[in-house]
């Protein structure tokens, strides 16, 4: 009897841990939202924290607003007016300079999942920015080192510099939310995606980015747009044609042609143009047959 309770009580306890496991696997899985400072802090101090659920609540509020036509500094010190990035998809993430662990990691991340995007769509078909909000500090000099730093050298994205003046109502725009700690800042992992009229179209949370969360929106909002005016618009519509035909590989992290899409497409032109064919052949005997037809 004793034999059969301490089994059932082991077997209890092995099943709490694996359950404990599991949790922990999934809690590790799960983007993680919100980025918590890191630091020492003082035991007379109290450490002010982001309300992450009203935080998700006001930056999915953004989405559909029109970002408005700020005016920043790039890393070398010139004005970029946002309304430059028009008639093409942004992506828009607010950084500290002063981040020693969020920050880069997750602009790392963005990095490793652009990169093949670019690859595959071109780095002419959309642009980053990333912001520095703890102003006066990020300034142009210090998002310049912050890039060179972390090896940001992709030819479509920015580092800008907002005045401090603009930085809420700049942020409110994004519906991201930050709040000063005694170890930096609380803030949302949030990337903002912007359609070609400057519209607020998406938000992407957490630190881990891959190619499929953002590329697969991106191609919406690509194909989705006007032809641009400089381009031929038989080349824009091969160009886009192949853009839908790339599929996401997670086996590979990356993106490639999927050439079966073609041959579908090729199918169903070949199916219409023989109904086509047969119509007019059709109609053709339906006019020989007819009285008084010669």
């Amino acid at each position: 009897m004793i034999g059969r309770c301490l089994r059932a009580l082991l077997a209890s306890l092995l099943f709490l841990a694996v359950a404990l496991l599991a949790a922990d696997e999934a809690a590790a899985d799960k983007p993680r939202l919100t980025a918590r400072p890191q630091g020492l802090l003082r035991g007379d101090l109290t450490l002010t924290a982001l309300d992450e659920k009203a935080a998700f609540a006001f930056s999915q509020a953004a989405i559909g607003r029109t970002v408005g036509d700020f005016v920043l500094l790039d890393r070398d010190g010139q004005p970029v007016e946002l309304s430059r990035y028009r008639g093409k998809p942004l992506l828009v993430n607010f950084i500290y300079t002063a981040c020693f662990q969020v920050c880069p990691t997750t602009t790392r991340n963005l990095q490793k999942a652009l990169e093949n995007t670019v690859n595959v769509m071109g780095a002419d078909r959309f642009n980053v920015i990333s912001i520095g909000f703890n102003q006066p500090f990020d300034s142009p000099a210090a998002l310049k080192d912050f890039s060179r730093q972390y090896g940001i050298d992709l030819p479509n994205w920015n580092f800008l510099s907002p005045a401090p003046a603009i930085v809420d109502e700049l942020t409110t725009q994004f519906g991201f939310r930050f709040v000063a700690t005694t170890a930096g800042f609380d803030h949302l992992n949030q990337v903002t995606m912007v359609d070609a009229e400057g519209r607020i179209a998406r938000q992407v949370y957490g630190e881990k980015f891959t190619a499929q969360d953002l590329a697969e929106p991106l191609k919406v909002l690509i194909t989705g747009s006007a032809i641009p005016p400089e381009m031929g618009t038989l080349q824009e519509i091969m160009q886009r044609v192949r853009i839908i035909c790339s599929v996401y590989d997670p086996l590979t992290g990356k993106y490639r042609t999927d050439y079966s899409l073609y041959f579908m497409f090729a199918g169903f032109l070949t199916f219409v143009c023989f109904m086509i064919y047969l119509s007019i052949n059709f109609w053709k005997n339906r006019r020989r047959d007819e009285p008084g037809a010669r």
